[in-house]
């Protein structure tokens, strides 16, 4: 499945900052749970109503909304969704109760073929529990339903309910099934709400990192490469390359040692690790060198996580306590095959880079070390200025333990580790049973963008049970051969999605140690192109990255394109400034500066770059 677009709406000035933006949570009402379920009823009620042809499948509630599958012989069309809304306010002005009905399955199922839905039966041989709910709307319309809704249409709000777009999606997610057509709306309790949405989803349009990534010139896709594989411009890798850089400095500071590891490996490796048996669905297939190699599965799959490599450099001596803990880094591209559907920009990619280290370490070294990582993080997240956000306690489900791998005690030190951490810290967090990785517990930072919207980043994961699968051991001090604990971590998750998110955070407004270009020089005539490529030059050997506009266009577009570009920071020159060894500097974060001795502008830079500040 995949939304169409919304209509961008005209840009705001780019030299204004990007503003915060406060918006109503989905949790605030339970309420609005019921008003997008019972909406949704009402519009597959309407559809059917004008369209006799057509046949509903699901219709659930979402975030933001709700919205219906169906299959109706033609495409639905924007002059469709406008009849359709109009249907659903008549609907609503009726004021029809919403009646809740129990009944067999032998009863659902001569009702659904008798109206001759025939996904409605697929629907009834998935639901196990006994009796079967039906909802009614009044007695034109039902459909099977666990609830929950309100109790008559004519609590719905008719203006605060808007039909947003059709998509397609295939029936049970799967593309050898029928084709669908799904419609998308938002409903919510007030019209006041839902103009605020509208406003928050134009905000986003314009923060969309899609759209500013092909607007700043930083990555594009190719249908030739392939969905969800971006390809990096100059001007991105160089921003990745910042990224990088930022963290493994602070990383060799804390004794990470790098390792390089390769993007394949044999499928017995991820067999003993367990991934095989977990993830198969979600890797690229298998290379083979032949068929009864493939009969057996063996050969070689595209790397989706680093950690069992890195385990293999560990393993390949015997290590003694003396050279623990071990931190072994990477910046390792891993590769998934996501679902089509389930791709977006880089917030979910097919290949991405992991800022990924596992931290080999005797049990009594865990806590430090643990505590050593979170302190790694919240410095990361606060150079980036990513100050709201929340940490979550990723444990197991224990009632559903066959998801997972390793004995309980084992879970129980690992969790415990955790919980020990964040009491220690004073760290506010919240618990999320069934969020482990299979092999350990988690701690995972849940970072709100400018726009609220919850992404999760950083992550610190415990684990006793993978060492133990591949049979670590270390030379303890009194001769015995004892298990490590291993942590794996990653302050940024992935490159892409991290720089997905600091695009729209940033509305592409980089800080100015981030920015790709951190300073433009604008020569007012053709006279001073040798004073500004001679200043651009000593720029670059003090590490800022400066370039000169040689575009020969009049001063107005000259700025307006370095705003455009979102370049920290303008230098005009003019006859004056030759003369005077000067630059006319405008800073997008502090305004126009006036006139400042290129010397003095060059130690401002620096030192704003240095300290993380806008200059």
């Amino acid at each position: 499945m995949v939304k169409q677009p919304i209509s961008p709406i005209e840009e705001k000035n780019q030299s204004e900052k990007p503003e915060k933006i406060n918006l109503p949570r989905t949790s605030e009402s339970e309420n609005l749970k019921k008003i997008r379920h019972t909406a949704s009823h009402i519009m597959a009620m309407a559809v059917q109503k004008l369209f006799a042809k057509s046949q509903v499948t699901i219709g659930p509630w979402i975030e933001n909304g709700f919205y219906y599958d169906f299959d109706n012989p033609e495409p639905f069309t924007e002059k469709d969704l406008k009849a359709i809304y109009k249907e659903m306010v008549k609907i609503i002005n009726r004021k029809l109760p919403v009646t809740r009905e129990e009944v067999s399955r032998e009863e659902a199922q001569r009702r659904i073929q008798e109206i001759n839905e025939p996904y409605k039966l697929e629907i009834l041989e998935d639901i196990k529990q006994e009796p079967i709910t039906i909802y009614h709307l009044g007695d034109e319309w039902w459909d099977l339903c666990a609830g929950p809704h309100l109790e008559n249409t004519g609590e719905l709000t008719a203006k605060a309910i808007e039909l947003e777009s059709v998509a397609g999606a295939y029936w049970r997610g799967d593309e050898n099934k029928a084709q669908l057509q799904r419609i998308y709306g938002t409903a919510w309790e007030t019209p006041e709400q839902l103009t605020e949405y509208k406003r928050r989803k134009e905000e986003a349009m314009r923060r969309d990192h899609r759209k500013l990534g092909k607007e700043l010139g930083l990555f594009i896709f190719s249908d030739l490469v392939g969905p969800g594989l971006p390809l990096w411009t100059p001007k991105g890798t160089l921003l990745r390359t910042l990224l990088q850089d930022f963290l493994q400095e602070e990383q060799v500071k804390r004794g990470y040692l790098p390792v390089v590891t390769p993007h394949v490996g044999k499928v017995d490796l991820f067999k003993k690790s367990g991934h095989w048996q977990k993830y198969k669905e979600d890797l690229f297939p298998m290379m083979a060198e032949d068929e009864e190699a493939a009969a057996q599965e063996e050969g070689f799959v595209l790397k989706a996580m680093n950690c069992p490599f890195h385990i293999q450099i560990y393993n390949n001596e015997l290590r003694s306590y003396r050279e623990l803990p071990m931190r072994l880094a990477e910046f390792g591209t891993v590769y998934r095959y996501e679902q089509s559907g389930e791709l977006g920009g880089l917030t979910r990619v097919r290949g991405f880079t992991q800022d990924d280290a596992h931290i080999f370490a005797t049990p009594d070294q865990l806590d430090e070390e643990f505590l050593n990582v979170v302190d790694l993080i919240l410095s990361v997240f606060n150079k980036l200025q990513l100050k709201n956000f929340k940490a979550r306690l990723s444990f197991r489900d224990p009632e559903n333990k066959e998801k997972y791998i390793g004995s309980d005690e084992a879970w129980e030190k690992a969790q415990g580790a955790i919980r020990r951490a964040v009491e220690k810290l004073g760290m506010a967090h919240f618990e999320g049973i069934g969020e482990a990785a299979f092999y350990g517990p988690k701690l995972d930072f849940i970072v709100s963008d400018a726009l609220e919207r919850e992404w999760q980043l950083g992550t610190v994961q415990v684990d006793y049970n993978l060492p133990e699968r591949f049979d670590l051991e270390y030379v303890a001090e009194d001769g015995t051969r004892q298990r490590p604990v291993m942590i794996h971590r990653a302050p940024f998750g992935s490159l892409e999605r991290l720089i997905g998110i600091l695009i729209e955070e940033y509305a592409g407004d980089f800080p100015l140690w981030l920015a790709p270009v951190q300073v433009r020089l604008l020569p007012v005539a053709e006279a001073q192109l040798d004073f500004t490529q001679d200043v651009a030059a000593q720029m670059r050997l003090l590490s800022i990255r400066a370039e000169v506009d040689t575009s020969g266009d009049r001063l107005g577009k000259l700025i307006r394109n370095a705003e455009k570009q979102k370049i920290p920071v303008m230098a005009v020159v003019g006859q004056k400034e030759v003369e005077s060894n000067t630059l006319s500097i405008r800073s997008r974060a502090s305004g126009d500066l006036g006139i400042i001795p290129v010397s003095e502008v060059m130690d401002n830079i620096k030192n704003a770059i240095t300290n993380y500040s806008n200059f």
